[in-house]
């Protein structure tokens, strides 16, 4: 990345000076007709007002009308990388050329007023409308401003369901709402979601769609099963309810499932990638068709038409990256609407149009119908027997982690460069922006990236996003730090801690530790960092020496780990805590080596603890047997080990084998790694810890930290040795006598939690053919079991798959190495090379009451997603300022948010503006221990440190409309009418949130002077 220079506020809310490489050139890369025919055009277009429903064409009411959507899907990186995509290089992995595709398009809906056309991907739009003339982006908004070029969705991806985190999709819909906003106005605002290709969808999407402001949601990919009995029963459309907690109908959504996914109807593609016949309308001509086409096209209609309750069909007419020549497209299209409604002349009751998913719902909506509900999410996926898409649900498993990681990384850039303002963004450690990882993390939740679900080099490609996003939040780091602290120290970004890698802890004598937490209460952490051998003394910011011990890892090579130095460090809310770290000289005598035990145990007892949690292992096997939770006197027979499935290469039932997207294994038991493992046994003051190996490529340390509610599962897996010609999923199953009743529970996308049972779905009868993947769903953040009085709940650091295949057992797989292509696109099998091959993750384990439980998974899994900042620097540093003296500790805020409310986002918007979401993170009735399900109320007024509020607006969840003047069409449920919701008026002092509401702002602020400190009057 070039340098920038003066910075100015444009674009999709952040920073910018010089342009990016991609966005230098300000020519087409296609000519187009010249300027002024294009305004001649514009001006003869019909309905040239306002883009929105108003725009919409005629439809003929006693008529069954075809709404023809014209689209293209361009995958933000799949068999080609993004800039690939984009550009077209690489046509020989596929043809694909973005840029061509969107030149093309504007030229063909230019040559004819009536076509119309939806675009989707704002990584891929903004990009070329940056490299366009202001005369070319002029004719583009009048496009938008009739409604005929329309955006639906407008993300900057179309992003997965399955493994992505709420946080991040609501991030990544923002920055591709905001470009919109900010460049077409309310032109080019969608009306319509528009999920044509993920792989399964997510209740919760379905509530963050509503919370945006989305009118309808349209999908593509459902199970077969469903979708015939939904077509059979006339259920293809209807309202999905998106929340238990949220008053309908704030997450009411009206859905419509399309009837051919995304494609167009067999021999109707008439791309430059299809291979049917055009239309040929000449009567002269040995290849005239119009009498057959019109046949066939009218009985598809008709039959396609039965299975929906209006006089209103859709006919996708597109698929993967197809219009590179649009006139292809639309002159048989042009055609094919002239003949078929030339045929009412004739008595045909059939009307053609070219029309969109805003057009065709506003068709809808005026029906006046009232449409069944549906309360449940549509996971896991099947297109056929045997061919459940639940592998993806784990499949590239450091990719999912480096993307959480990338997330909590961002937030806190967010956070510390709305705390410190203009100072973070350009200060001593030179030019600081989020804005590239910001961008980077949106094209990660695209449904084939984080979903582990393209080609290795791409995959690799995505890594390479990131890591480059990261070096801008890196120096914005150090600046904001830097002028918070009021030191200038040598900030270092140690990124391999997980592979226990840190030369400025490794190698210095003597280093500071800046711990920042991004949450909005106090936390204690416990500190782990790679040292050389010695002893340490650790003072706190206030000068107190600090409990400390040196963990020496066990290992059979003495070279292969180092020393560890752990304390426990107190930080504050929005805040930093700099603890100081010393090697000292002289010696003291060192810690006995560890326990270790290869099989036979010398031990009777073989157990750690804590004053909250005991847990026992079975001195034999090495394996855990028991937990205890002595605070709420529960006791639990756990066992837990790692075991793998052979994944299937085809059968007599099917040919189907297991791959990046499909989950089928060879059999339903999976093979224990191991029926004992080699352990060995840490105690210190501060941790108690049993590590276990199971194999030379499986190993797993068992930990307590003194303080700690929850059993921490930190394992290892990889290479996974496919020598002997078997690929491999890898699982860690809990096994309890616990009576579940075949129900288990797991979250959607990190927010509320669902019901699951197996081999059941709530809305048909199933027919299991795959015992095993068939009952696999995504966990996101959490999956947990439990009877009517204990709860066990497994949280996790990724996304992974997870079920409960008998009563009282969980398991989630870890991990997944695969010698066949499942034949869903991607060409190769998933073997994972590199940085791939070894994966090491963590598993919190909670033992709880039920009534109690969601108080504290709720808490430890927002502390999981946002952990704690680790930054270290050299003992020495200059002061900021002159005569200010530094500050080791900080907070952000005045006072604490309560327990049940999460700052969602607290991040820069303008040069004196800030985006803040605040959510109630429990839903309604789950806590009953601490009235932690009850609506809380906040008071904004001072409560942050450094900048003062001076107006508030509330928007939509995207922030991309007024609170106040957003609508959204409604729609009559089965289960009754809803109420209109009325926006209460905005009162500061008292933002009331229930339970699962997230409420957006946008804050006017006054940054406020380090000497002074001064106040600022508040309005509304």
């Amino acid at each position: 990345m070039g340098s920038r220079s003066q910075a100015s506020w444009v674009g999709a809310g952040r920073w910018t000076g010089a342009a990016e490489p991609w966005m230098s050139s300000r020519v087409l890369c296609a000519p187009l007709p010249s300027v002024p025919f294009l305004f001649l055009l514009l001006l003869a277009a019909p309905g040239a007002r306002a883009a929105g429903y108003e725009t919409c064409p005629r439809v003929q009411p006693n008529m069954l009308n075809v709404h023809l959507v014209a689209h293209t899907h361009d995958d933000v990186g799949w068999l080609k990388t993004v800039d690939q995509y984009f550009y077209g290089v690489k046509n020989t992995i596929q043809h694909a050329g973005v840029q061509y595709i969107l030149d093309s398009v504007i030229s063909a809906l230019l040559a004819e007023p009536t076509r119309r056309f939806i675009y989707v991907e704002i990584a891929f739009f903004s990009r070329w409308w940056n490299q366009q003339t202001n005369a070319t982006q002029e004719i583009v908004r009048k496009l938008v401003r009739q409604g005929r070029l329309e955006f639906v969705n407008g993300g900057w991806v179309m992003n997965d369901e399955a493994t992505t985190h709420y946080g991040a999709i609501v991030d990544q819909m923002t920055l591709g709402l905001r470009f919109l906003e900010d460049t077409f106005g309310t032109d080019g605002r969608p009306r319509v979601a528009w999920h044509i290709d993920p792989f399964g969808h997510s209740r919760e999407q379905a509530s963050l769609f509503a919370q945006m402001g989305f009118d309808g949601f349209f999908l593509g990919r459902i199970d077969y099963q469903d979708k015939q009995l939904r077509e059979d029963s006339l259920e293809m459309e209807q309202v999905w309810r998106g929340s238990t907690s949220l008053e309908p109908p704030t997450a009411d959504l009206f859905t419509g499932i399309l009837p051919n996914m995304y494609s167009p109807p067999q021999n109707l593609c008439w791309d430059m990638l299809c291979r049917d016949n055009p239309v040929v309308e000449d009567p002269r001509s040995p290849e005239y068709n119009v009498k057959t086409l019109v046949t066939y096209f009218l009985k598809l209609a008709t039959n396609q038409g039965q299975h929906y309750r209006t006089n209103h069909t859709v006919m996708t007419m597109g698929s993967d990256f197809q219009y590179e020549n649009a006139n292809l497209w639309f002159k048989n299209l042009d055609k094919l609407i002239r003949q078929v409604n030339a045929q009412q002349a004739n008595g045909s009751r059939v009307h053609v149009l070219y029309s969109s998913p805003a057009c065709y719902l506003w068709e809808l909506h005026k029906a006046n119908l009232t449409w069944s509900v549906k309360k449940d999410d549509f996971f896991p996926y099947a297109d056929g027997p045997h061919m459940f898409w639940t592998g993806f649900f784990t499949s590239r498993p450091a990719l999912k982690r480096y993307e959480r990681l990338s997330y909590n990384f961002l937030q806190v850039c967010n956070q510390l460069e709305a705390l410190a303002g203009r100072e973070a963004t350009l200060g001593p450690y030179g030019w600081g922006d989020s804005a590239l990882l910001n961008e980077a993390m949106a094209v990660l939740q695209h449904h084939d990236a984080v979903s582990g679900t393209a080609k290795q080099h791409v995959v690799n490609d995505y890594a390479r996003q990131l890591a480059e996003g990261w070096g801008p939040c890196e120096v914005l780091l150090s600046n904001a730090l830097a002028w918070l602290s009021g030191s200038k120290l040598a900030f270092s970004f140690c990124r391999e801690l997980n592979m226990s890698i840190c030369p400025p802890s490794q190698k210095s004598a003597s280093f500071h530790v800046v711990i920042y937490n991004p949450l909005g209460r106090k936390v204690d952490q416990m500190v782990r960092l790679p040292v050389s051998k010695g002893v340490f003394l650790v003072k706190d910011p206030n000068g107190k020496t600090v409990l400390n011990d040196v963990v020496v890892v066990p290992s059979s090579d003495p070279q292969e780990h180092s020393p560890e130095l752990l304390f426990s460090a107190s930080v504050p809310a929005l805040g930093f805590s700099i603890y100081s770290v010393t090697r000292m000289n002289q010696t003291m005598p060192q810690a006995p080596p560890p326990n270790s035990a290869p099989h036979k145990s010398q031990y009777r007892v073989l157990a750690i603890e804590n004053e909250y949690i005991r847990a026992t292992f079975d001195p034999d096997t090495g394996f855990l047997t028991e937990i205890r939770n002595k605070d709420k006197k529960l006791l639990l027979p756990v066992s837990q080990a790692f075991f793998w499935y052979i994944a299937s290469v085809g059968d007599d039932k099917s040919q189907q084998p297991s791959g990046a997207y499909i989950f089928r294994p060879d059999g339903q038991k999976p093979f224990p790694v191991s029926r004992w493992a080699q352990i060995r046994l840490v105690k210190t003051a501060l941790v108690q810890e049993v590590h276990q190996k199971f194999s030379a490529w499986c190993s797993q340390v068992v930990r307590l930290y003194q303080g700690q509610r929850h059993l921490e599962l930190e394992w290892t897996v990889g290479p996974i040795p496919v020598g002997d010609a078997w690929g491999k999923e890898v699982i860690s199953r809990f096994d309890t006598p616990m009576k579940t009743n075949e129900y288990f529970y797991t979250d959607s996308n990190g927010r509320e939690i669902l019901r699951r049972r197996r081999n059941y779905r709530p809305t048909w009868a199933l027919k299991q053919t795959e015992p095993v993947a068939g009952n696999y769903y995504p966990v996101n953040t959490r999956i947990y079991i439990k009877d009517g009085r204990m709860q066990l709940t497994v949280l996790t650091d990724r996304s992974q798959g997870g079920s409960s295949l008998t009563d009282g057992s969980l398991e989630l797989m870890v991990h997944r190495k695969l010698l066949k292509d499942d034949y869903r696109g991607v060409g190769e099998p998933l073997l994972e090379k590199g940085s791939g091959e070894v994966v090491r993750g963590r598993h919190l384990v909670l033992l709880d009451r039920v009534d109690s439980a969601a108080a504290e998974h709720r808490l430890l899994a927002e502390r999981e997603v946002l952990a704690p900042q680790v930054v270290l620097a050299p003992a020495d540093g200059a002061r900021y300022r002159p005569r200010a003296t530094p500050l080791k500790q900080f907070s952000g805020l005045r006072r604490e948010l309560p327990p049940s409310v999460h700052l969602l986002t607290l991040a820069r918007w303008g040069p004196d503006m800030l985006l803040l979401r605040l959510e109630h993170q429990f839903t309604a009735w789950e806590d009953s221990s601490r009235n932690l399900s009850a609506p809380v109320t906040v008071d904004l007024r001072d409560l942050f440190s450094t900048f003062a509020i001076t107006h508030l607006q509330e928007t939509t969840l995207a922030a991309n409309q007024p609170r106040a003047s957003a609508s959204r069409l409604q729609w009559t449920p089965s289960t009754g009418p809803t109420p209109h919701p009325v926006p209460s008026t905005l009162d500061p002092s008292s933002i009331t949130l229930q339970p699962m509401e997230i409420r957006t702002f946008l804050a006017s602020v006054q940054w406020k002077d380090s000497k002074t400190r001064s106040r600022f009057r508040f309005s509304s």
